[in-house]
């Protein structure tokens, strides 16, 4: 059986005997494998959530990333941002256990040097709202990249908005 990916993209997967082999590639295809026959057929996601619930309720939270902005040059949320602190702080009560990385990033402007202080600093900064809201400190760890990473991919000197940002990845 294919089950559909988390993030929507597609997948697929080639069931093989010795005489021959079938490709599914629609989500909730099923092959089913007797000696070299393979049947095809298709089920739904309510009969695989009834039918396999015990396995879905053990499965842990996903992997899940965060994105806060920044103001120009600064280590100062915007308004948008600091809005939805609250919402990433509830959610991150999902991952009682998990790991944080705080991985802070720069536009194109600036010196390598110095964005490379501005990221951490971005990122240090969520890290200490993290740990001033109950997080254990333990548990982040804070990192830059500078410009290295972009989001929106752009040339030197460009002040690009949406890539002033700390990515939160929850593990």
């Amino acid at each position: 059986m294919l089950l559909p990916q988390p993030d929507g993209t597609p997948s697929a997967v080639i069931v093989r005997t010795s005489t021959g082999e079938t490709t599914l590639s629609e989500p909730y295809a099923t092959a089913t494998v007797a000696g070299d026959r393979i049947d095809v057929g298709k089920t739904d996601e309510a009969t695989v959530r009834q039918q396999y619930q015990a396995l879905f309720a053990a499965q842990p939270p996903r992997p899940r990333k965060f994105l806060l902005y920044f103001e120009s040059g600064a280590d100062k949320l915007t308004a948008e941002s600091e809005a939805l602190l609250g919402t990433i702080l509830s959610d991150l009560d999902q991952f009682p256990a998990g790991e944080l990385v705080v991985v802070g990033h720069t536009d194109r402007t600036g010196s390598d040097e110095s964005n490379d202080e501005l990221s951490l600093r971005r990122a240090n900064v969520v890290r200490d709202i993290l740990v001033a809201k109950g997080t254990a400190g333990e548990r982040v760890q804070a990192v830059g990249r500078g410009e290295r990473e972009p989001l929106v991919p752009t040339a030197d000197g460009v002040a690009e908005p949406r890539n002033r940002r700390v990515e939160i990845r929850v593990r």
